[in-house]
């Protein structure tokens, strides 16, 4: 269970998803900010836990499409970010832009739930007992969001601005770490994708 947890947090990026997030913190008060993204957090649980519960029914009954197609999809997504991570940094975000009810279903959509994510909420659904899965979930959601707000703090005790400045930076450098184990999980992914669906054919 704690695999699954470290994973999908090194998945779901929250050194990434602070940056992404600063010009909404410049724009919002401490309070709207706190309401949008547990609104954007309880979304994203939702979403998870339906996928969760279903597995990959959802692909099967509903899309009609091979999980392992999907998987192989999210690697791909998730190699192309890491490799904007990697080189472009801070630069690979786009600010968001809408209105205040809006923001939540814009940061879940596509920031706190992608093909990454998704995939491996599947992979919990086989791995892990129902009442771990959900435990994994909650522990996750909560620890996200006990980053941001703990960066968001930290940032926002910094009176000087060159150390503002620095503090950025080193979140980019994290970014950019993060995204070699984002690669990583993306190419493993893909090759696991592929090996399942080629197995069956071998045998």
């Amino acid at each position: 269970m704690i695999t699954a947890i470290v994973s999908f947090l090194v998945m779901l990026n929250p050194f990434a998803l602070f940056l992404y997030l600063k010009p909404i913190m410049k724009d919002l008060s401490d309070e709207d900010f706190r309401s949008v993204f547990i609104k954007a957090s309880s979304i994203s649980f939702g979403i998870y836990l339906v996928f969760l519960l279903l597995g990959d029914l959802v692909f099967q009954k509903v899309f009609r499409i091979n999980f392992e197609s999907f998987r192989i999809f999210g690697g791909v997504v998730l190699f192309s970010f890491a490799y904007m991570f990697i080189v472009q940094g801070k630069k690979a975000f786009i600010q968001i832009k809408g209105d205040l009810h809006d923001l939540a279903s814009e940061i879940a959509l596509p920031f706190m739930v992608g093909a990454g994510t998704i995939s491996l909420t599947v992979l919990m659904s086989e791995q892990l007992v129902l009442w771990q899965g959900v435990l994994s979930l909650v522990s996750i959601m909560l620890i996200n969001f006990g980053i941001i707000m703990g960066l968001k703090y930290i940032r926002r005790s910094m009176h000087s601005k060159k150390v503002q400045v620095a503090f950025d930076k080193n979140m980019e450098l994290l970014l950019r770490i993060n995204g070699f184990f984002l690669g990583a999980i993306g190419i493993d992914m893909i090759v696991s994708g592929i090996r399942n669906l080629v197995t069956p054919e071998v045998m």
